[in-house]
């Protein structure tokens, strides 16, 4: 299960069992779970299966990419020059079985482009939104990206929730030129033969996002090859670039298995066993998609069997080859993938270098020998690699002295770099050559306080060498720090050396280098380490390499520094050393949404961290709006242990209250530096780790809001969300009921009984138990239910008290009109008079998961549409059930309740209330 737990106390809840703290900050809910985007178009046509496959290690390399099968893998990719990029929308959109059948079957060079990290998404299994799942389905896009095989890049653009049309989308994006420009860099950077886009860049792709990934790439085509585009780029040394040709896809549909002959140019059969792999392509990369939980893919299967995909040329610089129907047979027919081919790059400049064309072929022969050696054994082929990895390191040195013109040198380089990375690597599969490289952390440490390193202090690192192949010798270990790092050899071993590594009172924590300065309504990430741009991630701080001998020469194995600690479930995990300050410090709660009439006095709770052992002390205090006071002023800090919380209580006094929205912010003085951020580890044990950091503070919303007094409310969790918080906030008694103890509840008690979003999706024991709701609602009880994703199965489950039927209509622009339909009904009167104002400043969204037809019982409430449809009326129904009342919406309020939006508080009372 997902670990998302900020600094520092866990909770637990029912059923799903997520070790998690709720974070809800002014950037947005961060407790722990999984966003469901109902869009896994991997899949070519998928059934159901009865759960994910066991996790392979996170940061260790796969089981194939290891031993003779990755030697084998690596050998093919050492045959081709080929570079291919496809472009998706968000996590899970990729065509994961056509980017394993050409980086693994094909061995050539593939990078997945996704626009945006899915953080305006969905969560099926928890309630954490915005930027922390962007986190979260990075590192579950990254670790499905190691069963295809691809490189992983983002742009900066932010999944800001559904759009329907293109053009909003680049509305909300500020044109094309944000994401095109983060493409082009791309392009230039890589330096693909073909591209790819997953989508048509039409009506068919239904997302709005999804077409624009597909316009951008056609665009992104010809504008990387112009100088004259994104010109900042040139200056800072990248250069133009003409990729030969560019596909569209979803032109058969998704789930197509055939297709007319004129909306295709190549087929592609993922469904074809490799034997290295053991398995089709889309069944290995359907083991990588089972890692993207959050997308709801992890009870996916596909049965043994050919699967196709389909792709359209939609434009190239290059003729190709095609059948009477205008079919190709693969996307680089046409281009000269061999590493001799490489010199056509050179046009009339090859005349300077007679001897490249020769050398490569001898290259390319070395390759071709390994590879016939493999068959014997992979140290067998050790003495060809070597020679082919030597040969070509002199034509290197050769075409760098060569007369060449720098831009001809660079199109060469840049893949022959590459391939002798590959030489690297595929000597060192063959010889079994290995670097681990750890740090010593406490005893029974977990992976929310494993050792990270602090700013101003030192660690200690083991370097440790091995090798199947006895004629492997270490020269030395050397660690490649970053500027400022510096570090002391302490002993040394036959294969293993032991160092010391000081960490600069200025270094970079580890986090990402992007953010949002309000998530609820920015689009468009701001870059704080443009270093980084358009990675996953900023790399890990330390890394190792060791040079050993074999051969008669010298060859390079390099590793990363590891932190080993103990999962929830008893087996070693592992991750990347981190970079964390000295303390973190976290506001609770995140936001709070305060009522006018009896907001003056609040409680504050801050947690402080310290990532330092032997002790840390400080001062911590907080800074208020003008008017406001605390009490106490400051509270002196003291912690003695490594990893371990300690709260502070403050009393928050506030001044004149009237409804609008302030902040509060905690910050820990010590050592004369300030502290007023915290960190959340987001990892599972399937996933890697990263790190998401807020600032230490709490979002005010300040609403003038009427609630009942003596209303109780039971609420039954589905997929997870914040709503009971808020409610709790302001004043009113809700009692959390788990869905496994619905049968035995007394609903009577309750004066209202409030089913979380996707309540039906995600308890089976609600679905058993329906009949007890209606029940309750028959005897005198409100009920209000909130939207699910699944209409056929609700449909079918006839959960309504009288027929109704949910569908799939939303309203995606979150300030789209509303209309009231029955302005006499008490929902709009009692407690709070509901008017027009209160559909002003939601955020990401009206609602989603309209009901489309439903019988005379029920009232239609309210209406709303998107620009250019019609009216959706089944958004918000009310029924009168024998004594008491039946409520549906599909209305976001689990977006607007905790981002405290007034209006929308306002109107969810009232739906509390409907029927007292």
């Amino acid at each position: 299960m997902p670990l998302i737990r900020a600094k520092n106390n866990p909770i637990v809840m029912p059923k799903i069992a997520l070790p998690i703290r709720p974070r809800r900050s002014w950037l947005g809910p961060v407790s722990s779970g999984f966003i469901v985007v109902t869009c896994s178009f991997l899949l070519a046509a998928a059934q159901p299966a009865q759960g994910p496959a066991a996790p392979a290690s996170a940061v260790q390399p796969l089981p194939q990419d290891t031993g003779i099968t990755g030697f084998k893998l690596m050998l093919r990719r050492l045959g081709s020059t080929a570079r291919l990029m496809q472009s998706v929308a968000h996590p899970d959109d990729e065509d994961g079985g056509m980017l394993t059948l050409e980086s693994r079957g094909e061995g050539r060079s593939v990078l997945l482009l996704t626009l945006n990290r899915g953080e305006g998404g969905q969560n099926k299994l928890g309630s954490n939104l915005f930027d922390v799942l962007g986190v979260l389905r990075t590192l579950e896009l990254t670790a499905a990206d190691r069963y295809y095989g691809v490189e992983q890049h983002f742009t900066r653009v932010a999944d800001f929730g559904y759009s329907k049309v293109a053009d909003e989308t680049f509305q909300k994006w500020q044109g094309h030129d944000i994401p095109l420009g983060d493409m082009v860099r791309v392009i230039r950077t890589f330096r693909p033969e073909v591209l790819a886009a997953r989508f048509s860049g039409t009506d068919r792709d239904g997302h709005g996002h999804h077409q624009a990934s597909a316009i951008l790439t056609q665009e992104a085509f010809r504008a990387a090859a112009d100088p004259k585009r994104f010109p900042e780029q040139i200056k800072e040394g990248l250069r133009p670039w003409q990729a030969k040709k560019v596909y569209v896809g979803n032109v058969c549909g998704f789930l197509a298995t055939s297709c007319r002959n004129e909306n295709y140019t190549l087929r592609m059969n993922t469904g074809h066993v490799d034997p290295l792999l053991g398995m089709s392509y889309i069944q290995f990369a359907l083991l990588g998609l089972k890692h993207q939980l959050s997308q709801g893919a992890g009870g996916w299967t596909v049965e043994p069997g050919d699967r196709f995909t389909y792709y359209k040329l939609v434009d190239a610089v290059v003729s190709s080859p095609k059948d009477k129907d205008g079919h190709e047979r693969d996307f680089f027919d046409g281009i000269d993938t061999t590493l001799p081919g490489l010199t056509a790059r050179l046009g009339n400049e090859e005349s300077k270098v007679p001897w490249l064309k020769d050398g490569l072929v001898g290259v390319q022969g070395k390759v071709s020998e390994a590879s016939a050696a493999a068959e014997k054994s992979a140290a067998a082929a050790i003495p060809a690699l070597i020679s082919g990895g030597d040969s070509l390191q002199r034509l290197m040195a050769r075409v760098e002295e060569s007369a060449l013109s720098p831009e001809a040198k660079d199109d060469l380089l840049l893949p022959l770099r590459e391939k002798a990375g590959q030489f690297e690597k595929a000597i060192a599969l063959a010889a079994g050559a290995q670097l681990n490289v750890a740090t010593e952390v406490p005893v029974g440490a977990t992976p929310e306080d494993a050792f990270m390193a602090v700013p101003g202090q030192t660690f200690e690192v083991t370097a440790r060498f091995s090798s199947t192949d006895p004629r492997a010798k270490l020269r030395n270990i050397s660690l490649d720090l970053p500027s400022g790092w510096s570090a002391t050899v302490l002993s040394k071993e036959e294969n293993a050396t032991r160092f010391k590594v000081s960490v600069p009172t200025n270094a970079q924590v580890t986090r990402p280098y992007w953010h949002r300065d309000n998530p609820e309504t920015d689009s468009i990430n701001k870059i704080d380490d443009p270093r980084y741009l358009t990675l996953p991630f900023p790399p890990p701080p330390v890394q190792a390499h060791a040079v050993y001998r074999i051969g008669g020469k010298d060859s390079i194995v390099r590793g990363v520094v590891l932190v080993k600690f103990r999962n929830a479930s008893g087996t070693v995990g592992e991750r990347a050393l981190a970079v964390a300050p000295a303390f973190s410090v976290m506001l609770e709660p995140g936001e709070q949404v305060i009522p006018v009439e009896d907001g003056k006095e609040r409680a504050v709770r801050v947690s402080v961290t310290a990532n330092t052992a032997g002790g840390a002390s400080g001062t911590l205090r907080l800074e208020l709006p003008a008017g406001w006071k605390s009490e106490p002023a400051r509270l002196p800090v003291y912690l003695t242990e490594r990893g371990e919380p300690k709260d502070y209580d403050f009393k928050v006094i506030a001044g004149s209250l009237s409804e609008g929205h302030a902040q509060i912010r905690a910050v820990l003085d010590s050592g004369g530096q300030k502290y007023s951020d915290g960190y959340t580890v987001v990892t599972r044990e399937d996933l890697d780790t990263f790190y998401y950091y807020q600032p230490a503070t709490q979002r005010v919303s300040l609403v003038d809001v009427k609630v009942p007094k003596d209303l109780k409310v039971g609420y039954i969790m589905g997929a997870g969300d914040d709503i009971p918080t808020v409610l709790e906030q302001i004043g009113i008694n809700v009692t959390m009921i788990p869905a496994e103890k619905l049968a035995g509840e007394d609903l009577s008690r309750y004066g209202t009984v409030v089913l979380g979003i996707r309540a039906y999706d995600t308890q089976a024991d609600l679905k058993a138990n329906n009949r007890k709701l209606l029940d309750y609602v028959s005897g005198g009880g409100t009920l209000l239910v909130q939207y699910n994703t699944g209409p056929g199965d609700f449909n079918g489950g006839h959960y309504t008290p009288y027929p109704a039927q949910l569908g799939r209509g939303r309203v995606s622009v979150e300030d789209a009109p509303v209309e009231i339909l029955a302005a006499e009904d008490r929902v709009f009167h009692s407690p709070n008079q509901i008017t027009q104002a209160d559909f002003q400043d939601w955020v990401q969204e009206r609602g989603l998961y309209f009901m489309t037809e439903w019988d005379s019982h029920f009232t239609a409430l309210v209406a709303s549409h998107d620009p250019d449809e019609q009216p959706l009326k089944g958004g918000l129904l009310r029924a009168q059930y024998g004594k008491g009342t039946y409520i549906y919406t599909g209305y976001a309020f689990f977006r607007q309740l905790p981002a405290g939006v007034p209006g929308a508080i306002r109107l969810y009372v009232n739906l509390l209330d409907a029927g007292h």
